[in-house]
């Protein structure tokens, strides 16, 4: 075999290694997603299964500390993707834009925030009896 082949044959397998591990980070990106939505979810359900625990705040604040959890993940997902994505480029697979992943990763991140001012604003409806919040924004 000649020495350009195997250049072209080194440079081909670099190029599908490439690819391989820009589909690995796509994969990756969405199992932190997984679990920053995982996150989301104990977070709430915490806030409605103890939401008659004694003082109220105790479980809106751990409920909150889930969904901040959530949060980090969602922006430490949206930094190690796009780091990985602005270094590889793919060759014979289309890879999903960074745009995708940085939109993805603020409108999670931005519901995860509303849900976390849900939590501690709105009243909610537990057993048939209504929980009110108790904010006292003025100061008495």
């Amino acid at each position: 075999m000649a020495d350009g082949d195997k250049t072209e044959l080194a440079r081909t397998r670099t190029d599908f290694a490439e690819d391989r591990t820009v589909l690995a980070n796509e994969r990756t990106f969405a199992g932190w997603l997984r679990t920053g939505y995982a996150g989301i979810g104990i977070g709430l359900a915490f806030n409605a299964l103890f939401a008659r625990l004694e003082p109220a705040w105790v479980a809106k604040l751990i409920a909150s500390g889930f969904l901040l959890i959530a949060i980090m993940i969602f922006v430490a997902a949206e930094r190690r993707a796009c780091a990985v994505f602005s270094t590889l480029h793919t060759h014979k697979v289309k890879s999903v834009k960074v745009t995708s992943v940085r939109t993805v990763s603020i409108a999670s991140t931005l519901a995860t925030v509303a849900l976390i001012a849900a939590i501690w604003l709105l009243e909610f409806e537990v057993g048939g009896e209504t929980i009110e919040p108790e904010v006292n924004l003025i100061g008495d």
